[in-house]
């Protein structure tokens, strides 16, 4: 049975890393959820691997860039800030990612990619800030779970 390979080693890694730091914020964490999260599993961090392009070819290495989209959630009856709540749940999923950007040397590097804000009037006022980050990494060109 062949391993994973170095993207999936990154995304586990990455979920690894947010857990603490979403549990001690009283968050659920998530990766690429197929459902909507409820409002019972608010506050909380969703992670989406959104794309993966090839940046170069040198010989049989190969440096690939994965976008990932961190989104922190919550919801809240006013006058309480959603906003304040998820930008807590975002900052410290990204000092979790900048404290170590080679991801014990899985990475060659993370970059802050951009941040966005919603905030939506439902029932009960939600706020998502998704951000999106690039992890730099390079694998064999025949081999996916292979460093390069």
């Amino acid at each position: 049975m062949a391993g994973n390979s170095i993207r999936e080693q990154i995304l586990l890694a990455v979920v690894t890393a947010l857990r603490p730091a979403a549990t001690n914020l009283g968050a659920t964490l998530h990766r690429s959820p197929t459902v909507a999260i409820t409002r019972e599993q608010c506050p909380a961090l969703v992670v989406f691997p959104e794309s993966e392009s090839i940046t170069e070819r040198a010989n049989d290495r190969v440096t690939r860039e994965l976008t990932l989209r961190i989104t922190a959630l919550a919801r809240a009856v006013p006058p309480a800030a959603p906003e304040t709540q998820a930008d807590a749940l975002l900052t410290a999923a990204h000092a979790v990612l900048m404290a170590d950007v080679n991801l014990n040397g899985l990475a060659l590097g993370i970059k802050e990619i951009e941040c966005e804000w919603d905030v939506e009037d439902a029932d009960a006022v939600a706020a998502a800030i998704p951000a999106r980050y690039r992890i730099t990494y390079r694998t064999l060109a025949a081999d996916l779970a292979t460093p390069g």
